[in-house]
């Protein structure tokens, strides 16, 4: 947790991170959120799961944090660092002996950069980053191994946009995402890197990784309706309680099946209630068009709904709930609704939206709260409708 020292060592190996600082009050943190511009992301030091961790666009926001989430004081200090928007995050667990690493996963994530990793499905192999980007994640894995002088496992959370790799953490010790590494990769990455800490080397342990002929992906199982008051939307904070798997030739496949695993229903045709941010309505286009393909009807709020209209999109009208009846969550409750994406930022944002993530849970109908969430369930669907669905072993990944 000491972000100066690693920041320094950041600049020294020559890596890229995003501009930060560290705040002791609220003049500071203003100063810094200044500094480096909104949005920002901003937690307590020394705290597991995210907790009280969040994306900030404003300077009231930040006073209204500080005030109600977090002390800060110069025993307690708050970490500030600039918001990457629509960034791609990576996650890679590797071990280290000092002379080699050995790069066990690397994995994309599915929802975007903001999202805790803890509740981010994600993939190995990376379903959609270029080999180059590849390529340099592994080189810099290796770097900060050695120069943080590792003996055994690690974990470095990236950040990828615009082609350039940026580096959100090291942490020098085993991931919660090492189980699903090995059940991907047939290799137990736990039992090698305890012989590597009791002084084995990589090379006696000659390790062969092959390569992937199965995606796996990894999907996070949610409490949301034990608890009718917690919004569903995804952030920084942590709040799923387990994990699952699902393992196929096709990434789309792969998806569908940690859907299921979840308990989640992928319809393959019906309406699809689409209402996103203004932010999103450029990505929110194609998923329209790929599911109208897989034949559903579409219908959206009055931003979305024009936007997709205008597009060549055809998309039916809704009110929201402030708008008056019938709406959304009326359509939601009778089971008119297959399929929900929805998008928000902001406060108040939000909170106007949160009654319908809640009317979706409660109906049973699957939701999805990022673009990548919806560009995944897309894929999903279309594989489900093209492909063989196939019950495949966890040998088969060797």
């Amino acid at each position: 947790e000491d972000r100066e020292k690693f920041k320094n060592f950041v600049i020294k190996e020559k890596l890229l991170q995003a501009e930060s600082g560290l705040a002791r009050s609220e003049s500071e943190a203003i100063e810094i959120a200044k500094k480096i511009n909104f949005p920002i992301v901003i937690r307590p030091s020394y705290v597991l799961g995210g907790r009280a961790m969040e994306i900030v666009y404003d300077e009231d926001h930040l006073k209204k944090y500080i005030k109600e989430a977090v002390k800060v004081s110069g025993k307690e200090p708050v970490l500030i660092d600039k918001f990457i928007n629509d960034a791609i995050e990576v996650d890679v667990d590797a071990i280290c002996d000092g002379k080699d690493v050995f790069i066990a996963g690397i994995m994309e994530h599915i929802e975007e950069a903001g999202i805790h990793s803890g509740d981010s499905a994600c993939c190995i192999p990376p379903y959609s980053l270029k080999q180059n980007i590849i390529d340099e994640i592994s080189k810099q894995t290796m770097k900060i191994a050695f120069g943080l002088k590792v003996l055994g496992l690690l974990n470095i959370q990236f950040a990828v946009k615009n082609d350039q790799v940026f580096v959100l953490e090291v942490n020098p010790r085993a991931s919660r995402t090492v189980p699903f590494v090995a059940k991907s990769i047939g290799i137990p990455v736990a039992k090698i890197a305890t012989k590597i800490m009791t002084g084995l080397k990589l090379k006696e342990l000659n390790l062969n990784k092959k390569n992937h002929k199965l995606y796996s992906v990894k999907e996070a199982v949610f409490p949301f309706n034990k608890f009718p008051n917690v919004d569903t939307l995804l952030g920084p904070e942590m709040k799923s309680t387990g994990e699952v798997m699902g393992i196929d030739k096709t990434f789309g496949l792969a998806f569908a099946k940690s859907q299921f695993a979840t308990g989640n229903k992928i319809p393959k045709s019906g309406v699809a209630f689409l209402s996103v941010k203004k932010d999103d309505r450029k990505h929110i286009l194609k998923i329209a068009q790929e599911l109208q393909k897989s034949g559903f009807d579409i219908l959206g709020t009055s931003g979305t709904c024009d936007f997709l209209n205008l597009s060549g999109v055809e998309c039916k009208k809704i009110n929201k709930v402030m708008e008056g009846k019938p709406h959304i969550e009326d359509s939601l409750n009778e089971k008119k609704i297959s399929l929900v994406i929805n998008t928000s930022q902001g406060k108040q944002s939000i909170k106007d939206s949160f009654s319908l993530r809640r009317a979706a849970l409660t109906s049973g109908t699957p939701y999805y709260t990022t673009i990548a969430g919806a560009n995944a369930i897309t894929e999903a669907i279309k594989s489900l409708k093209n492909s063989k669905f196939e019950v495949l072993a966890l040998q088969d990944t060797n």
